[in-house]
């Protein structure tokens, strides 16, 4: 059980597949053989692990080194921030970093002299499927391997150590280094982040027209990217403009300068103080984003809001923002009949200033409006030349004006519909 013998990195999240294989090389080849179906299995699992984070090389290698950039300890957050430290944590990781290069020498293949397939030689040398089906991003992926071979030349445990702190202070630790969005789960006391995978890889080029919206959103986010001065952000329009498409894309355009983002939903607002709470320490800037925000005018949820972005006794940390789209200018619905609970209301202007408060909390907020006819075909166009549909375009433009009167009107998603609609049907025939 070589875990037992960490001290920092004794909570492995795939502990017990680091302890069955360290345990395989430690047999005689008599107990290996006798433990063949074992074997099998181990390498099964190992395998499995593979496929799901697109690894590929020496697997052994490949999954001693995730287990050292997935695990977030005294030794490793701490060197996401400043790099190289000081102090009594140096030499407790260098005792863990003694045992991982030991390990780092053994020779998967020795595990094949009990039988005859040679599996353990084959993930020796482990070549992936086709690539994309990763749960990672493909730079971060990389990354990884790279350090897996690194690790492995490694001439000492001082170089072993240094490799890890660079990898650790350029690319961070846990779930944040190696995923890009996250949820909130709010179940118990505290609320918990769980990575979201496979984000759509959207780009602010690839949303056409909305130059002046898109300029006012990256201004924004380099400037808090940067560390100076930033806004809370809502995007507002019509539906199918492209709100929700902007705040992916500035995910991934950030994403490799320490941008994350984590979607909240309107019932998880209560649990925002302690998720902020969670996030203060971390080397990244969040996005908290939250998606098509609006309220009933019986719903209280956003005094919750309110309090987080600016008011409550707590300051907020300087690495998160909030990031919100809506269809609705003003956020909480308001009907005709307020107007007369408000005749009948003392100080009816201070309701009114309430429910508009908390739209002035955002200091930037971006129009998104519906695009005009012209503008519409324009994005047709574009769209269409991008995927080199071949269709004349005055054909092009007779079908989508059809196409945007039986479905929802104009629209940057109308449009984006009718291309998927023309390119399901060309591969049809």
């Amino acid at each position: 059980m070589r875990s037992k013998e960490l001290i920092l990195y004794r909570n492995l999240e795939f502990r017990e597949l680091f302890d069955q294989i360290a345990m395989l090389f430690t047999r005689s080849k008599e107990d290996r053989l006798e433990a063949m179906p074992e074997s099998y299995a181990l390498a099964g699992e190992l395998t499995e692990l593979a496929a799901y984070y697109e690894l590929s090389g020496n697997l052994w290698h490949c999954f001693l080194t995730l287990c050292l950039v997935d695990n977030e300890n005294a030794y490793s957050t701490a060197c996401e921030i400043t790099g190289p430290i000081k102090g009594t944590l140096n030499e407790l990781v260098a005792h863990d970093f003694a045992v991982f290069r030991e390990l780092f020498q053994y020779d998967l293949s020795l595990l094949d002299d009990s039988s005859d397939y040679g599996i353990w030689t084959a993930l020796k040398n482990y070549q992936a499927p086709e690539e994309g089906n990763g749960v990672y991003d493909k730079q971060i992926r990389d990354q990884i391997l790279l350090l897996s071979v690194s690790l492995s030349a490694s001439s000492d445990v001082q170089e072993f150590k240094e490799q890890v702190t660079e990898f650790y202070h350029k690319f961070g630790v846990g779930k944040f280094a190696l995923n890009k969005a996250f949820r909130m789960n709010e179940e118990g006391m505290e609320p918990s982040i769980l990575p979201i995978t496979n984000i759509e890889p959207i780009r602010l080029s690839h949303i056409i027209g909305y130059e002046r919206q898109k300029q006012k959103l990256v201004e924004n986010t380099e400037a808090f990217i940067q560390g100076k001065a930033a806004n809370n952000v809502l995007l507002f329009g019509d539906s199918g403009t492209g709100k929700s498409s902007s705040i992916k894309a500035i995910l991934n355009e950030y994403y490799d300068k320490g941008l994350r983002i984590i979607e909240v939903y309107k019932h998880q607002f209560q649990m925002l103080s302690k998720l902020q709470e969670q996030l203060k320490d971390r080397n990244y800037k969040f996005i908290i984003y939250m998606d098509d925000l609006s309220f009933e005018d019986t719903e209280l949820e956003y005094k919750y809001l309110k309090a987080i972005i600016e008011g409550g006794l707590g300051i907020r940390p300087g690495n998160v923002l909030i990031y919100a789209t809506s269809n609705r200018r003003h956020l909480i619905r308001e009907k005709f009949s307020d107007k007369k609970e408000l005749d009948d209301e003392l100080h009816n202007n201070d309701t009114v200033q309430e429910k508009l408060s908390l739209v002035a909390r955002f200091g930037v907020t971006i129009y998104y409006g519906s695009p005009d006819k012209t503008e519409f075909l324009n994005i047709v166009k574009e769209l269409a030349d991008r995927f080199d549909l071949g269709i004349p375009m005055e054909e092009l433009y007779a079908k989508a004006n059809i196409w945007e009167l039986q479905h929802g009107g104009l629209s940057g998603r109308t449009a984006s519909q009718f291309i998927t609609n023309i390119m399901g049907k060309k591969e049809e025939s």
